[in-house]
């Protein structure tokens, strides 16, 4: 039995009116919105504020807004929209420093136009367009495979813990986490997930509950001080997450929340399984412990979901983005090049062989 599942693009190229349009994620799930971007700061706000959120969806609109902010040089030569293509690149860098995949696509980019050296500014800027469009491209069959590699460590049935989102809306298509859900149920093959609400800015209830209750998929929701009860009570035979970044010893850093769902796996033996594409692994980077950890703001803790504020005015607040799942409580790393298991120091490089 095969059922299509209808995906929706979260991050399009309208190249015909300079227009990097996306799905505002902020608004889901009351309100389902697509900006159209026309400059580098509604981009680089984008990036900031989650309104693209997802390592693959921030790559892709990074490669986009790097050629769209080119596309715009009015330079004569090819030296001169090298100087601008370099302020662009800084510029969208600075949105998010936790976030390899956006360094990774702004260097991708770079690498290309280096390698159009001598060539017309226009002719430069089609090299640009081209190297945007392989990188979402690639994604979407890079997360296809990772769905096709995680799906080989699951049965039919399973119970599966999810926290934050890492389904379609923030890649390219089918996901990373969500995507052997996915392919699973295009293939008859059907699991029960339970999505944590991923606080403070519940990417779980707002964006993976959303998006599977749109695919059809038993979904149920939890808070994320319940992920231990459903793993006590056997309902987990699995935990798939995302990531963020990786480092050479396997560290993870993603969504915060994510190093306690790992630690509660660890403790009930449930598999512990990060989904990550290789372009979100950092051999540079040596352990966790090196992973920058991004502070935000302490509204969206004590008033951004809520009519009235549900903490006192003035109280201290202490609000990071990501931590960091030490590699001892990951079962394995699912990439679109295999999977790696312990010792991470031995097969995360075997993988760029």
């Amino acid at each position: 039995m095969s059922t299509e599942t209808n995906f929706i693009q979260s991050v399009v190229l309208d190249d015909a009116n300079s227009t990097l349009v996306i799905l505002d994620q902020t608004l889901l799930p009351n309100e389902k919105v697509f900006l159209r971007l026309t400059s580098q700061n509604q981009i680089w706000e984008a990036i900031y504020a989650l309104r693209v959120r997802g390592a693959p969806a921030i790559g892709i609109a990074a490669g986009y807004g790097a050629y769209l902010g080119t596309k715009e040089s009015k330079a004569k030569t090819y030296e001169e929209l090298y100087e601008d293509f370099k302020k662009v690149k800084e510029y969208l860098a600075s949105s998010r420093p936790t976030a390899v995949n956006l360094f990774w696509a702004l260097d991708r980019m770079e690498s290309r136009f280096k390698k159009e050296v001598g060539k017309t500014p226009d002719e430069v800027k089609s090299a640009l367009r081209e190297e945007a469009e392989a990188i979402r491209a690639e994604d979407e069959m890079v997360c296809k495979t990772i769905g096709e590699n995680a799906l080989s460590l699951l049965k039919d049935g399973m119970g599966i813990l999810t926290h934050c989102n890492a389904g379609a809306i923030a890649t390219a298509k089918y996901g990373t986490a969500l995507a052997p859900i996915y392919l699973g149920k295009e293939r008859g093959i059907n699991f029960k997930v339970y999505a944590d609400e991923t606080r403070p800015l519940l990417q779980g209830a707002r964006l993976t509950a959303w998006e599977l209750q749109e695919a059809e998929v038993d979904v149920t929701l939890i808070a994320d001080n319940m992920a231990s009860i459903v793993m006590k009570e056997g309902k987990i035979q699995a935990v798939l997450v995302g990531c963020d970044r990786v480092a050479a010893n396997g560290d993870t850093a993603n969504k915060i929340g994510t190093s306690g769902v790992a630690i509660l796996a660890k403790h009930y033996g449930v598999p512990f399984y990060v989904c990550a594409p290789l372009s979100t692994i950092d051999l540079n980077c040596k352990t966790g412990d090196d992973i920058h950890i991004e502070l935000r703001p302490g509204e969206e803790i004590t008033s951004k979901w809520y009519e009235k504020p549900m903490a006192p005015e003035g109280v201290k607040t202490y609000n990071p983005c990501f931590d960091v799942s030490d590699n001892r409580l990951i079962t394995a790393i699912v990439t679109e090049k295999g999977i790696a298991y312990p010792p991470y120091t031995e097969s995360l490089p075997k993988l760029f062989e």
